[in-house]
């Protein structure tokens, strides 16, 4: 019998993007049944939105943790659906998406897919290289291409404490959240990835967190202390730490900075963001530009 996927997508201030993601979700080639559920969070709901032609549309309000974090735990909870899709609301996906990963999935818990980043007029694929995911990986990089948006995961599993479990909504700024989701499937057995970019990410100034600095460096400390597998892999570490110093130099927090860069190198001398840090310190180039140049190739800090 084919599974059910229900799609939860949170939204916040972004209409258009969000019926551009809904659309793209209804388009889907998967055989069996879709149902979509718009979490509206920290915004007033667009019951305008409600369906039930076709692929069904449920509209609701966050009604957990504000945030990205608690929207999805929202619709998570709306839905009893066998399986569950996230698809952010400025993210869209391929037509044959759900298809191929419920295809992939097989008995296992968890999928993702690789993604094509959309910055301004271009489009770059992420690839992973790979079929599974597992912790050593995750550890030792964000791997950036297993977005939130391509992940497909049982609902039983994430409703049960005992198994996978809700998305952490204590992760400050609802940041990282999506990271601690994959280390903590990874841990129960590799993730089942689908390496194909069957999502398109909207990359830049659309992002409600794109700039926010102090919050990323309180979610990385938050990742930190919630995973030791990256503290253990020197790689991973001074990949963060790079993060931190950055994030800290663009704050102007130097002091800060310093102290990340350091540690970043102990960890890894071939750290290419504590470079980054350092020229942010010096004056010589801005956070900022440094990420707009990364992100019209489809990476980022």
């Amino acid at each position: 019998m084919t599974p059910s996927v229900g799609v939860v997508i949170p939204t916040r201030d972004r209409p258009e993007l969000l019926r551009r993601a809904i659309r793209s979700v209804r388009e889907q080639d998967y055989p069996g049944p879709v149902r979509i559920v718009v979490v509206f969070d920290q915004c007033e709901p667009d019951l305008m939105l409600a369906s039930t032609d076709g692929v069904p549309v449920m509209v609701v309000a966050n009604w957990r943790a504000p945030g990205l974090a608690g929207a999805r735990n929202t619709g998570i909870l709306a839905l009893d659906s066998d399986l569950v899709a996230f698809c952010d609301d400025d993210d869209r996906w391929a037509p044959r998406k759900l298809s191929r990963q419920v295809a992939a999935l097989g008995d296992a818990d968890f999928a993702t897919c690789a993604i094509e980043v959309e910055f301004r007029d271009r489009c770059t694929p992420r690839l992973a290289g790979c079929d599974e995911v597992s912790v050593e990986q995750l550890a030792r990089s964000r791997m950036a291409m297993l977005h939130s948006s391509s992940f497909l995961i049982r609902r039983a599993s994430l409703v049960n404490s005992g198994q996978l479990g809700l998305v952490a909504e204590d992760a400050p700024g609802s940041q990282n959240e999506d990271w601690d989701l994959l280390f903590r499937a990874a841990r129960r057995s590799p993730i089942v990835h689908v390496d194909e970019p069957l999502v398109r990410v909207l990359w830049g100034r659309t992002s409600h967190y794109a700039y926010e600095y102090d919050t990323k460096i309180s979610s990385l400390r938050w990742i930190m202390a919630r995973h030791p597998e990256i503290h253990g892999c020197p790689p991973g570490a001074a990949r963060v730490y790079g993060q931190l110093a950055c994030w800290s130099a663009a704050t102007g927090k130097r002091g800060d900075a310093w102290h990340w860069t350091r540690e970043a190198v102990r960890a890894n001398w071939k750290e290419p963001r504590a470079a980054i840090a350092l020229a942010a310190m010096s004056g010589a180039v801005k956070v900022e530009n440094v990420l707009a140049a990364l992100h019209r190739r489809g990476r980022g800090i």
